[in-house]
């Protein structure tokens, strides 16, 4: 018939209208690939949904003392059993999940802020700025972390304390030294994505109609630099929560009162012989944390790899 429309046109013409998925939702199509990263995915959201609302549906004290039960092993009053106080422990690794959590997390938000902030600049002035900025890069990397970590907190906790109490004191000084320390990689990363958008075409289109250089970095270039910021974000959140509970063994992190995962190994390291219980189950919750955001890390490494984008 004259008005019909060939079926090869209907074809072109319904596949040319097909919308297309975002980066993102393509991201998270390859992400789901990778198996491994989808059961930490949904490993992590567990601890975080337990340590969350945990401690509203298990309602005992963290700080209830009862010598009677003391280093009791698991059982259905304690199910990770007590402390040589007889407190119970399934409380306080919830409690303390907390704080370890919030310190991964604050810790990872510093770290990427400053990264982001110094590989941007590096990246779009060049020049002596970029050389002086990968320098100061360099030498924090070159300095020894631990030594310098204990050294200032042993310096500036006190001090710090004083003005907004020990518990909060501590959490700050803690976020902001960890997070000082472990903002380099983002840095280069950054800088290296800038190095590569910043003579692409669209960005030259961009500069072209009169787009300011902030609003270049914030509107065209930042936002297509995230993926590789993404995938360290994850890193230094594990990095951040064994850099506490590295503290806390050794005593330098929050006071005692405050059962963080790292505190807890601590107070356990006496206790190890006749109430492993004490040790295992806050050594397993940063096992299981720590491992599954690599795994998260390693999912979304693959999914924003651009070898892979083109190869899918």
């Amino acid at each position: 018939m004259a008005g019909s429309i060939p079926a090869s046109a209907t074809a072109s013409g319904s596949g040319a209208a097909a919308p297309r998925s975002g980066p993102w939702r393509e991201a998270w199509r390859r992400f789901r690939k990778h198996r491994l990263a989808v059961v930490s995915l949904v490993i992590l959201t567990a601890l975080v949904l337990a340590v969350l609302i945990g401690p509203f549906l298990w309602r005992v004290p963290i700080d209830e003392i009862d010598f009677t039960a003391r280093l009791q092993g698991p059982s259905w009053d304690h199910p990770m059993g007590t402390d040589d106080l007889g407190q119970d422990l399934l409380a306080r690794v919830l409690y303390g999940g907390r704080i370890s959590l919030a310190v991964g997390f604050a810790a990872m938000m510093v770290a990427i802020f400053v990264g982001v902030l110094v590989g941007s600049v590096a990246g779009m002035a060049g020049g002596r700025v970029d050389a002086a900025l990968m320098w100061l890069t360099d030498l924090f990397l070159s300095l020894p972390q631990l030594p310098l970590l204990l050294l200032i907190i042993y310096l500036f906790r006190d001090a710090l304390t004083k003005v907004v109490g020990p518990e909060l004191g501590v959490f700050i000084l803690i976020v902001i030294i960890i997070g000082g320390f472990n903002w380099m990689q983002v840095a280069r990363l950054v800088r290296a994505q800038f190095f590569s958008l910043r003579e692409k075409e669209f960005v030259e289109a961009a500069r072209a109609l009169g787009a300011s250089r902030l609003r270049l970095v914030l509107r065209h270039i930042l936002p297509n630099a995230m993926g590789p910021v993404i995938v360290a974000a994850t890193i230094d959140i594990a990095a951040a929560i064994i850099a506490e509970s590295t503290l806390s063994f050794l005593g330098l992190g929050f006071p005692p009162d405050v059962p963080t995962w790292g505190r807890l190994l601590f107070d356990a390291k006496d206790n190890l012989d006749f109430a492993p219980h004490w040790a295992i189950f806050p050594g397993a919750m940063i096992f299981l944390t720590v491992l599954s955001i690599n795994f998260i890390g390693d999912g979304l490494r693959d999914a924003f790899d651009p070898r892979r984008v083109i190869a899918s």
